[in-house]
């Protein structure tokens, strides 16, 4: 899924929407992911977390174009404060190396977190972000008329 407006240097990234998603995502909520940074440390980080971004480090420097990973990479780190940037990093580090993972986001933040749990390298950098989209979500339909 390419991006639609072509305005950024990642939008011919096959995840371009994503990581839009992301980055809008830390501009508006950065108490969601200061939460989501300790649910996943509470959840599969500590085992998995070296592993998958190493996995996901070499994934990008075979896929991407230099400069549409530094330009994605640089705006995930300037969105948001010290705690939420690695969570963040580490979500648009996935989506960048592996095309098909994007879909993550949609799913369940416990699925994830279980697909992490398992193994699944993309899943345990992308569970903060479903975590947060999962919340923005919450908070966005939950909205009282008092």
């Amino acid at each position: 899924m390419a991006n639609q407006n072509n305005t950024t240097a990642w939008a011919d990234l096959p995840n371009a929407n994503y990581i839009d998603i992301i980055l809008g995502l830390l501009k508006k909520e950065n108490t969601a992911w200061d939460a989501a940074k300790g649910a996943a440390w509470d959840a599969a980080r500590y085992a998995a977390s070296d592993a998958a971004y190493y996995a996901a480090r070499d994934a990008i420097y075979d896929a991407a174009d230099d400069a549409a990973r530094d330009a994605a990479f640089n705006a995930a780190w300037d969105a948001a404060d010290n705690s939420a940037k690695v969570a963040a990093y580490d979500a648009v580090r996935a989506l960048i190396a592996w095309d098909d993972c994007g879909a993550l986001l949609d799913e369940n933040p416990e699925d994830v977190k279980i697909m992490g749990l398992l193994g699944n390298q993309a899943a345990v950098l992308l569970y903060p972000a479903c975590f947060v989209l999962n919340k923005s979500k919450e908070l966005e339909n939950n909205v009282s008329f008092d």
